[in-house]
């Protein structure tokens, strides 16, 4: 369990942080914006939750949750070396990514086929969903690029991808069953 009795420390003044692993490196570095960017998708979670209720509520409740295990996965390098932790080491596994993709499913049996790319908008809920969808796909991309330098667990590159799926469809189903989606027309404004 984690215990922080302290919120500063000062160890990061210099522009270092320590990974999951006690390594430091750059703030700015590729593993630290991936997970930085997992955190930021959820505290945009966390605005979105302020509009839903009942499963949805639930759901994205769920997924802050996964949120952390995912930040915890990339936090810490090295797969091959889980073993020399002497603890169990938190990573992200494919069930999580079946949760997600038996989510989809469901929400996406209630709507109508589209006919349109959606803009982001609509309800309160959409809107902050559709911003979950982006800041998502960013940290995907941020996953991917650092999977192209380091070792990255493939389920929380595939969790990511799914995620972002995820928010779309829920986004759908907050604007009424996709009844009050905003649609994209094209060469409105010509």
């Amino acid at each position: 369990m984690v215990v922080l009795n302290k919120i500063y420390t000062r160890t990061g003044d210099a522009g270092e942080t320590a990974l999951g692993d006690g390594v430091r490196v750059p703030k700015h570095s590729a593993r630290v914006s991936a997970y930085g960017t997992v955190d930021e998708t959820n505290s945009v979670i966390g605005l979105a939750r302020q509009h839903a209720e009942g499963d949805i509520d639930a759901a994205l409740a769920r997924i802050q949750n996964d949120l952390f295990d995912l930040g915890a996965d990339l936090c810490r390098p090295a797969m091959e070396k889980d073993a020399e932790a002497g603890y169990p080491v938190l990573r992200m596994v494919d069930a999580q990514v079946e949760r997600l993709e038996a989510e989809i499913d469901a929400m996406n049996a209630r709507l109508a086929p589209l006919r349109s790319f959606i803009l982001p908008g609509g309800s309160a809920l959409a809107a902050h969903l559709h911003l979950a969808r982006t800041v998502s796909r960013r940290a995907e991309r941020l996953a991917v690029e650092l999977a192209g330098i380091e070792t990255v667990n493939p389920a929380a590159v595939k969790y990511l991808n799914r995620l972002s799926d995820w928010f779309f469809v829920a986004a759908r189903i907050a604007n009424d069953d996709g009844r009050a989606d905003v649609l994209w027309v094209p060469g409105a404004n010509r």
